[in-house]
């Protein structure tokens, strides 16, 4: 389904209030977290300790931790992370109980979802906070996602395309959106992350679900890195004069725009603290539709092992501070 309606439909004229309806079918019905998710951990990593992970859902966030992301937090949960839900603003007393920020696909509040999802204060405020010594995790996907992250992502120096990515030459069949980062292709970035602490973490394949790409700050890791022949779709607003009211407004996307240089996730230091931005969720998710898995649980790739590998990162376990 997913596939499809990046195909065949995105890329037509779309009223806002019509996009949404058929992005809230997407991410809802037949797409659902897997109940089947194995989550356990054989061995946790933190068993005395338990480093506080916020998980940011105040911002109309498609993807919570009792909705689709139930796997990842049931994950993290058993690797010894304590998982916070909150649902207010973001603000510097309420960020310095968390040692790791997780964003994932949040919306604004116009018809579309493509309006900043975060106040200028809110920005400032994550910014400062990961500055500090704080980690952030911001997970982006097709639009309107990128576009309601895009003033956060900025005051990282990450700039988002905003559309959706597609990639001729490196796809599950007949599903260019479906995107296969191979390291021997030269497709997985150089970084702690994708290389873990032993031969067994390491991330040799990973497999995205149609997202949009990154583009990082001077100095930091593609470590999902699209080939030469990827393309970004970029979505185009367009007013028609309406002579009963205002004019409408929609949605078009353009020819496929060369995505060399760019990556579906980056990751960086910034001051005392660590954020990775992706641009497609589905991968850390673990979810069920009518043609089959996608995220954690498809075994045809190392995404379960990078969704750790992320957060130990994040959190210190993979490269300790001062490295």
């Amino acid at each position: 389904m997913r596939q499809r309606f990046v195909r065949e439909y995105l890329p037509h004229l779309v009223t806002g209030a019509l996009l949404l309806g058929v992005l809230s079918a997407l991410y809802t019905v037949p797409q659902v977290a897997d109940p089947n998710f194995n989550a356990r951990v054989a061995g946790p990593t933190y068993t005395k300790e338990h480093p506080v992970i916020i998980f940011d859902e105040g911002h109309q966030n498609f993807h919570t931790t009792g909705g689709r992301y139930k796997p990842f937090a049931d994950l993290l949960s058993n690797d010894g992370y304590q998982i916070l839900p909150i649902r207010e603003k973001f603000q510097s007393g309420l960020l310095m109980g968390g040692r790791i920020l997780v964003i994932a696909s949040a919306l604004g509040a116009n018809d579309r979802g493509d309006t900043p999802a975060f106040t200028d204060d809110e920005c400032d405020a994550v910014r400062d906070w990961v500055n500090t010594g704080g980690s952030l995790l911001l997970i982006t996907d097709i639009y309107p996602t990128g576009a309601a992250a895009a003033n956060l992502a900025q005051r990282f120096g990450v700039e988002m395309s905003k559309g959706f990515t597609e990639d001729p030459s490196n796809h599950v069949s007949n599903k260019p959106g479906m995107i296969i980062f191979a390291r021997d292709k030269g497709l997985i970035g150089q970084h702690p992350i994708t290389d873990g602490r032993t031969p067994q973490e390491r991330i040799n394949k990973v497999i995205t679900y149609t997202g949009q790409s990154l583009k990082g700050p001077e100095g930091s890791a593609p470590i999902l890195k699209l080939s030469d022949t990827a393309v970004d779709r970029v979505p185009e607003l367009i007013e028609t004069e309406n002579p009963d009211g205002p004019p409408q407004q929609t949605i078009q996307y353009s020819d496929p725009v060369p995505a060399v240089g760019r990556s579906q996730g980056v990751a960086f230091k910034y001051g005392r603290g660590r954020v990775v931005v992706m641009g497609e969720a589905g991968v850390l998710s673990a979810q069920v539709q009518a043609d089959g898995v996608f995220g954690m649980n498809d075994t045809r790739a190392d995404n379960r092992q990078l969704t750790l590998n992320i957060i130990h990162w994040l959190s210190g376990v993979i490269e300790p501070a001062g490295h």
